[in-house]
């Protein structure tokens, strides 16, 4: 049985509850990901934030002309998602991913120990369906076509 460790991303890019919500969105946008795990100066996980989360942060043309508080400075306290769904390093892959489509949750923080150890995403799970409809595609026999004359 495959398991959660075998395919998550291990070592996922984290930031601090003290950070801006600025910094995550530039990290988003760098490295093309939706979601980045907060975590205290031991690793532990702390929250999360997504890219739901940056998005509603984000101010509109109007609000800047009137010049409220640019809300994308505010520390990333105020946004996180403090009740997570979190999943064991050890726990089955097709466990996770039915979890994943119950909750429609795009991402699984894998914890080990109270520390966050890797994270596992949708598109984790997009990745090993095509790896597996490739294997399929090469082992399914090849039709012969008939030539029409």
């Amino acid at each position: 049985m495959f398991t959660v460790n075998d395919m998550m991303s291990s070592d996922p890019i984290t930031l601090s509850s003290k950070d801006k919500i600025s910094d995550a969105k530039c990290l988003m946008d760098s490295r093309c990901i939706r979601h980045i795990p907060i975590v205290s100066a031991l690793g532990k996980l702390e929250g999360l934030v997504t890219q739901r989360d940056v998005l509603a942060a984000q101010t509109s043309s109007l609000e800047k002309a009137v010049g409220d508080n640019d809300p994308m400075q505010a520390p990333l306290s105020r946004f996180l998602k403090r009740s997570l769904y979190t999943v064991s390093p050890c726990a089955g892959l097709k466990e996770a991913a039915l979890y994943l489509q119950k909750r429609k949750i795009g991402c699984l923080p894998v914890v080990e120990d109270d520390k966050l150890v890797g994270i596992i995403t949708d598109s984790d799970f997009v990745a090993i369906a095509i790896n597996l409809l490739e294997i399929q595609e090469e082992t399914e026999p090849m039709e012969e076509e008939e030539e029409v004359v």
